[in-house]
């Protein structure tokens, strides 16, 4: 919102510096992006009275004029302007003048433009005559008047006079943030009740009454609204013998400061009194509104209808059409027709001055693609009770400027007139959330300076607020009105009471130290989208009917390749290192912990589920399923899960049948892990084994446990007996690990794996495993006797178990 602080002062007394104005307005809660100050860059421009006009000798598009800059002789200049007359008063730039710029037909220059004398096709030109865009206007704002050639000054100027004091173009504008939820401050007087209420002075309001009113507006026109949910209120003046001309200065000035364009007396003042209260007015030609009759109506379905930009647009049956007794005249809130367009000749004019539904104009602004000032207001929220003091606010500057002659009275339809219901706000409540201690009466003070209405007793106020303060509906509020009157900068700055304790969530823990260990195992981390193709689980060999395929569908994905939500990490994964592959990197150890989301396909209705994925995968020299395995085992140790077991898997197709383990713990499934196919590979262009291991994530988390228990050094040595099985082929390792801890009581300490062989001297379908049993007890040494004995126990289950038998060592 641009507030020209000038125009302001129309309204409230500004007794400070444009800084500390702006200061004070920041901390009562009024946000501004920049102060434009006007008038700054034109140095040495002077009004001139061009005396005599003379044709250039040498030149048809050029003139010699002879100007009067108060000097004793008038100063010779040259200019190629067609709008200049003799006993028009001008801008001139003498020689050694400075100017914002452009020049005509020229680009901006930073820092303007010096004016010097020179010669134009041998003629002396001793300055320049100005246009309005040359002094630094910007072309949406200058005049129609004056939007070619030079700029022509109304009324009658010393000769000599400064240009910027004449016009009173000097002037600060401030550019105000105005948040959604204020659209009251989308008006000067809004804001004058703001700059008011915070340095505590009056606020006046505008003059709306008409001193002659001839005939009645009720002759001339009839409203009926059949839409009252879309149109709440619809109020029409009439003015009559209007004489269309150019605006006075002082008009055409603010509606310049503030942001548009002057075109004429009728449509600036609509214009300026919009800007005034923040209510889009429009006027009519009422020559072109048969049946003398305004109705307030939906569109047909359809329905054709050109608007004053000269567009036809094509309406369906929910936006909102202002018509006569057969045909539109207006889109409701957004822009006139062509059909009822001011002319030149116009004589009589409809003042309409309505209150639209914000919901279904910004609807039909969005369908059309039409956006303009009033429908970005309407769009906010106004209040309908501001219609007719700005309709008699229009029809008094009309009579006050000569425009034409004001009909008395008005149409005014409304329905259900807007009512504020009262608030209770507590005095004690105030103070405890602001965390200050003022009284009752400042409280009411602050409130009554924003025109709301204070009764009851005690600590209990009743508020009402004015109609046009939409965003105050609860007890905090009005709790805010009061800090941003005390003064945010006056706010006291406390610690928070309480002891707080900050704790991280157990998810984020876990996830922070598995980064941190497979980093120091040697593995990078990356990171994938989460968008992914319904593609990659085909090329990891997933069957049909998987929980893997049950995707969550993006609604308007940017391509078939990031149409879908990841269900697994493994496709992703395998993307990195087949690029890093084919970047002939020799070998690469890389990990990815991430979100998972899969559809609800039982219940559409129901939200997809998400969950977090922890993805490692490894190819290179080095790199077998056993160095995974490793690393998986490490990482699972570090979170407190131990006791792993490892189920061979030979079904699922991302795998080597023969290289594929299923990872469980405590009979829950934890992940999946193996061999990358051979085919798999092959599809993400890897030329050499590659292993990778997924687990759920969400599923370690329950499981873990990180809490670090002291346990004192033994005090009793230990002693150790290895073991060589031969054991069938199909006897897995963790088979046997899990008899001899069952078997070995509370004297054995560790089981570990130290040879697999397979070779001459073992029979076909036979393996050796060996392992390293070590034995201990906290209380004592043990004797040969207790070892050999339990030893002797745990051989022959294994016996028993897996017809497992003693290779000698």
């Amino acid at each position: 919102m641009l507030v020209p602080v000038e125009w302001l002062k129309d309204y409230t007394d500004v007794k400070v510096s444009v800084n500390e104005f702006c200061d004070r307005m920041i901390m009562s809660g009024s946000n501004l992006e920049t102060v434009e100050y006007f008038g700054e860059g034109i140095e040495g421009v002077v009004v001139g009275k061009i005396e005599k006009i003379e044709k250039h000798p040498d030149a048809d598009k050029l003139v010699v004029c002879s100007v009067n800059v108060g000097q004793e002789e008038p100063v010779q200049i040259v200019t190629g302007a067609t709008n200049v007359f003799e006993g028009a008063y001008v801008p001139v730039a003498l020689h050694g003048s400075h100017i914002p710029g452009p020049l005509h037909g020229q680009p901006k220059t930073e820092g303007g433009v010096k004016i010097k004398k020179g010669k134009l096709r041998g003629v002396e030109s001793f300055g320049m005559l100005c246009s309005a865009g040359e002094l630094g206007l910007d072309d949406k704002v200058v005049p129609i008047a004056h939007r070619d050639g030079i700029w022509i000054m109304e009324g009658e100027y010393t000769p000599g006079m400064d240009f910027v004091e004449a016009t009173g173009l000097k002037s600060a504008v401030v550019d105000f943030e105005i948040t959604p939820n204020r659209p009251d401050c989308l008006a000067m007087i809004g804001m004058a009740r703001e700059s008011a209420a915070t340095f505590g002075e009056k606020l006046r309001y505008p003059d709306t009454k008409c001193e002659k009113e001839e005939g009645n507006a009720k002759d001339h026109i009839q409203v009926e609204i059949k839409r009252p949910d879309l149109c709440r209120r619809y109020v029409a003046r009439v003015v009559t013998d209007v004489k269309i001309a150019q605006s006075p200065w002082w008009l055409q000035k603010r509606l310049i400061f503030a942001g548009m364009r002057p075109i004429n007396n009728i449509v600036d003042i609509t214009n300026f009194v919009m800007l005034e209260y923040g209510q889009p007015l429009h006027a009519f030609d009422i020559r072109m509104v048969e049946g003398a009759k305004i109705v307030v109506d939906t569109a047909e379905k359809g329905e054709k209808f050109t608007t004053l930009d000269g567009t036809e647009r094509t309406l369906n049956d929910s936006m909102l059409l202002i018509k006569d007794a057969k045909k539109g005249v207006a889109l409701a809130g957004i822009m006139g027709g062509l059909n009822s367009e001011i002319e030149s000749d116009t004589n009589t004019v409809l003042i309409e001055s309505a209150n639209f539904n914000g919901d279904n104009i910004r609807a039909t602004s969005k369908k059309l693609t039409l956006r303009t000032e009033a429908s970005s207001r309407y769009e906010k929220g106004i209040d309908p009770n501001l219609c007719e003091a700005a309709a008699d606010r229009v029809c008094r500057l009309i009579e006050m400027l000569g425009a034409g002659k004001v009909c008395k009275g008005s149409v005014d339809v409304y329905p259900a007139p807007a009512v504020h219901k009262p608030v209770d706000v507590r005095v004690d409540r105030v103070n405890s959330v602001l965390g200050i201690n003022i009284s009752r009466e400042q409280m009411t003070g602050y409130f009554e300076s924003l025109e709301m209405k204070v009764e009851g007793e005690g600590n209990i106020m009743k508020v009402t607020p004015p109609t046009i303060r939409q965003d105050l509906e609860t007890e905090v509020d009005y709790i805010e009105e009061v800090a941003r009157l005390y003064g945010y900068d006056k706010m006291p700055v406390t610690i928070p009471a309480g002891n707080v304790q900050v704790t991280e969530p157990k998810v984020r823990t876990l996830r922070d130290m598995a980064r941190e260990i497979l980093c120091g195992l040697g593995a990078n981390e990356i990171q994938t989208y989460s968008f992914v193709s319904p593609k990659g689980v085909d090329n990891i060999r997933i069957a049909e009917d998987s929980w893997e395929r049950a995707f969550v569908r993006i609604i308007n994905p940017l391509g078939e390749e990031n149409s879908v939500m990841r269900t697994v990490l493994t496709p992703n994964m395998l993307e990195v290192l087949g690029r890093n592959y084919s970047r002939n990197l020799p070998a690469a150890r890389a990990f990815e912990i991430g979100n998972t989301f899969m559809a609800n396909l039982t219940d559409p209705e129901e939200l997809p589920s998400e969950q977090d994925a922890l993805c490692v995968a490894a190819y290179g020299e080095g790199e077998t399923f056993y160095t995974l395995k490793g690393i998986v085992v490490e990482l699972l140790n570090n979170l407190g899960i131990r006791d792993l077991e490892f189920t061979a898997e030979s079904e699922y197709g991302v795998y080597h049948p023969g290289r594929c383990a299923r990872i469980s713990y405590n009979g829950e499934e934890l992940g999946i892990m193996g061999e990358i196919h051979p085919d798999v590979a092959d599809k993400y262009g890897i030329g050499t084994r590659c292993y990778c291991c997924e687990i759920l994530f969400e599923a370690v988390v329950r499981n873990a446990n990180v809490e670090k228990a002291y346990k004192p050094l033994p005090k009793f040595p230990a002693t150790s007996r290895d073991i060589a099985l031969l054991v069938d082929e199909d006897v897995q390792v963790g088979t046997i690990e899990k008899i001899i801890a069952e078997n070995g009581g509370d004297i054995l300490e560790n089981v570990k794996l130290f040879d697999v062989y397979r070779g001459k001297q073992v029979a076909e379908g036979k393996k050796s495993v060996a392992f390293t049993l070590t034995y201990r007890a906290s209380d004592r040494t043990l004797t040969d006797e207790e070892v050999s004995g339990v030893h002797a126990k745990v051989l022959k289950q294994l016996e028993e178990k897996t017809k497992a038998t003693l290779r000698e060592m």
